[in-house]
This record gives C-alpha cells, structure tokens and sequence, in this order.
C-alpha cells in the first residue's frame, strides 16, 4: 500500500513537471548556472594554488662566494645556513660548475668565452643556492650573512624574487572570484524565485485537484510530495548535467593546462579523486535550496 502510493505521489510529480515544462526547464537551467559558477571559481582556486607553488618552486638566493674561499669556509656557512628551519634545501656548486654553467649560459657570446680564456684561470667562487618554505624567508636568510666574519668571504647575494609576481596574481584572482560569487548568489536568488514561482503555479492549477483529495482523505505526505519529489529531481538534473559539462570542459583545458603548469598537472584528475566530497556538497546546497524555496511555496499555497 505504502509503495502504491509512494508510485501514485511520483506520477503525480512527473506529470507536474510536464505540464510546466517551461518553467521546469529554466529552473534546470539556472541551477545549472549556478553550479557552473561554483566550479569554475573552484577551478580557479586549484589552478591559482598550481600557480603560487609553481613560482614559488622557481624562487632561490644565490650566495657567490670570493674565488679565494677554501671549502672549509664554505662548508662553514653552509653548516650555518642548514641551522635555519626556513630551509628547505641548499645546492652547492663548485668553481668548476659555476665556470660549465657560465659558459652554457653565454655559448652563443664569442667574445665573452674569449675574455674568459684570456684570463687564463677561473675566476668564479663557489656558489650556494638556498630554498626556503616561503619567499618571505629569504629576507631572514640574507640578513644573517651580513656579519663581518663572513663579509670577505660571500661577494654577492642575488635573491629573484617573484614576491611582486605573486601578488599580482593573487589581486587578480581575488577579483574573479569576488565577481564569481556574486554571480553565483545572484543564480542562486534567481533559481530561488524561479522554484518558488514554480511549485506556486502547478499548486495553482491543480487547485480543484488538491480539493478532491482532501475530501477523500488524503494525508499531507500524498499532497505536498508529488512538489517534494520535483525538488529532489531539479537537484539531480541539475546535478547530472552539470558534471557533464564539467567533465567535457575539463578534457579541453588540461592540454593547456600541461603547458604552463609543472609536473603534469589535471584538473580532470583532480575532479575524479574528489568527485564525491565536490558534487556532493553541490548536490547537497542546491537539494537544499530547492526544498526550502519549495517548502515556502506550498506554506504560502497550501492550507493543509
């Protein structure tokens, strides 16, 4: 009897639907907006979180040491260096590779590799290049070598610092997103209206309907669920289709996306490892929405 009725609420839903096949369809439509929205403002964050941590990677400080250094003075700083927590890694280079890489790096100046030769010895120190967690950690580590016991030693310190680059970035992403969220809430109040209008017109015409079943003594579940169940299915279309353009949008940037990111980077892989916590707290707020602009519908229309 139960599942009978359960059949009898969902025909009753289905053929709500088609009768306001119009208004059904925009509210799909805009739930799918909505949706859209939030992961491309999600996509957004993922790809600037790549972005930082890629610039990031590429940040060092360079400590040039005077030719005359002895690899004990040098082991000496570096001992030192290793002492900070900031550190993350220090490669050493010696004169010899320090002198390959100058002259890898100016291959194609004839005129410098000549002058070079003409010196006739190497005229490099040692170099350290220094990584830390963060690039504001950089500062602290120049800082501490400007100490007169190593001032004759260290001839210059080169930091690249892309900390301006960073910041950029992040302004301009922290606009997108402020302008996505607000579009995001604008579909949100727009799909709101839309269901509420929905549910409020099929009440409506099915008024004389609504009428008979309560003098046959239908219960509340058997009136208000056929207008239930449509929320639950604006929520799974909306849902559905949303993953599949998703998914297709997805297959046609991550060519790009391997350009310029390291590391072989997929927001297609990202989405498939997190496809239940990320769908799933959409499906769950946009469920919600649904019923409580439904839910006020029937409260307006309903005297049951």
């Amino acid at each position: 009897m139960h599942m009978l009725s359960f059949l009898r609420v969902l025909k009753y839903a289905f053929q709500d639907l088609w009768r306001n096949i119009g208004l059904s369809f925009m509210t799909v439509f805009i739930l799918v907006l909505m949706l859209l929205s939030i992961n491309t403002l999600w996509s957004i964050d993922i790809l600037t979180k790549e972005a930082i941590g890629a610039i990031k990677q590429q940040i060092d400080v360079s400590i040039y040491f005077v030719p005359e250094a002895t690899d004990k003075n040098v082991e000496e700083i570096q001992t030192y260096i290793k002492l900070f927590p900031e550190v993350t890694n220090i490669d050493l280079q010696s004169r010899d590779q320090v002198l390959q890489s100058f002259r890898d790096q100016n291959g194609s100046q004839a005129e410098v590799l000549q002058a070079l030769d003409e010196l006739g010895q190497n005229p490099f120190g040692p170099t350290l290049v220094v990584k830390t967690k963060e690039p504001g950690d950089y500062k602290k580590i120049i800082d501490s070598l400007n100490v007169p016991e190593y001032k004759d030693l260290i001839e210059a310190k080169s930091f690249d610092n892309h900390g301006a680059a960073i910041e950029r970035l992040q302004s301009i992403i922290n606009r997108i997103e402020q302008g996505g969220i607000g579009l995001t809430a604008l579909f949100a109040i727009i799909s709101f209206l839309i269901i509420f209008n929905t549910i409020r017109v099929a009440i409506n015409t099915q008024r004389t309907e609504i009428s008979v079943k309560r003098l046959v003594g239908a219960s509340n579940w058997f009136i208000r669920g056929p207008y239930l169940i449509e929320s639950l299915i604006f929520t799974i279309l909306s849902v559905a289709i949303t993953i599949g353009i998703v998914f297709f949008a997805l297959r046609w940037v991550d060519p790009y996306l391997a350009v310029v990111l390291p590391d072989g980077f997929s927001l297609t892989n990202y989405f498939k490892s997190n496809i239940l916590m990320l769908f799933g707290a959409q499906a769950l707020a946009v469920l919600v929405l649904t019923v409580v602009s439904t839910g006020l519908a029937m409260s307006k229309q309903l005297k049951v």
